[in-house]
């Protein structure tokens, strides 16, 4: 069963790779934008879905790999991979040197200091004159999506094998244990703040590699941009609408709300927001856990598995 699984895997990454040989250039795009989304899922999966702080930081270190990246490349013509390097080395300083106090606070006060620290560092990076200061910096031009469409396809492929990793070791069980109950786990001997400032610099050093394709891509980058915080509202509804706390489901909410918001960004303009916001709502209330737990519990409960949820978690 688990080399059936592993052929299937690896046969639906090889079709994945062939898609810009055979798709038009808009279906390229859009596939490396849900990739990248994909990507950022996964990476706050770690921090948000295995070790349950809510980040809203996972911004700051996409913003931080993509400036790493611009000013690399902008300022002092290093190529793209020196960039990208340097952008992590960032992400994971950024990670350890604001984890530690922003780690021992727990619930929404971490969750809006996240939120705090990513509109700080995007005022900070506005006065940077290295940074370009609110104007930003333009990077070299490279022709060809299929380049960054297959950047973004092993991204996605080592984010998820770390998480792969992480829900069958030992790291992955201490995350779970300070998620479920972090005093209890501390009780037990579980040294919660290792992991967690662990949890966080990985969390931060994969958004940061996304960033940097990112900006290579666009070969654009700014504050605003760089640092948007709505980016981080969507990394963490994909999460939460395909599974939190799973391999697979960041991945299912990535593609399924990119597709969504995208159709509906075509034919209802205006409106797309609207409708994306209200199926959100509707996810939240119905099935909290993600389209993961759902698939896992309907064949058993049918459609009680709706009703227990609404009485569980009502407002």
């Amino acid at each position: 069963m688990r080399a059936a699984r592993g052929i299937g895997l690896g046969a639906a990454i090889a079709l994945l790779a062939l898609v810009p040989w055979i798709a038009s250039p808009t279906l390229v795009q859009f596939g490396i934008t849900t990739l990248l989304l994909a990507a950022l899922a996964q990476s706050w999966n770690i921090i948000g879905g295995y070790t349950g702080y809510a980040s809203f930081g996972n911004s700051v270190f996409f913003g931080l790999g993509s400036y790493g990246t611009a000013v690399a490349m902008a300022q002092f013509d290093l190529p793209f991979g020196v960039g990208m390097a340097l952008g992590a080395v960032l992400a994971i300083l950024c990670a350890l040197l604001f984890g530690f106090p922003l780690l021992r606070l727990r619930g929404h006060y971490f969750a809006i200091a996240t939120l705090a620290l990513a509109l700080a560092i995007t005022g900070i990076v506005s006065n940077l004159e290295i940074a370009g200061r609110n104007i930003g910096l333009v990077l070299p031009l490279l022709k060809g999506d299929w380049v960054f469409y297959e950047m973004a396809l092993v991204l996605v492929v080592l984010v998820t094998a770390v998480v792969f990793w992480i829900s069958r070791s030992r790291f992955g069980c201490a995350l779970i244990a300070i998620r479920e109950d972090e005093d209890a786990a501390a009780v037990m001997g579980v040294n919660t703040t290792r992991y967690k400032i662990t949890a966080f610099a990985l969390s931060g050093f994969f958004s940061s590699l996304a960033g940097g394709i990112h900006a290579y891509w666009i070969t654009f980058v700014d504050p605003v941009s760089a640092f948007d915080i709505s980016l981080n509202v969507k990394m963490i509804i994909m999460a939460i609408f395909g599974g939190p706390g799973s391999v697979f489901g960041p991945l299912i909410g990535a593609v399924i709300l990119s597709g969504v918001s995208d159709l509906l960004s075509t034919e209802v303009s205006n409106m797309a927001s609207l409708f994306f916001g209200a199926v959100i709502v509707l996810a939240v209330v119905f099935m909290p856990r993600g389209l993961v737990h759902v698939q896992q519990n309907f064949r058993r409960l049918r459609w009680r598995y709706f009703a227990q949820n609404v009485r569980n978690h009502r407002i």
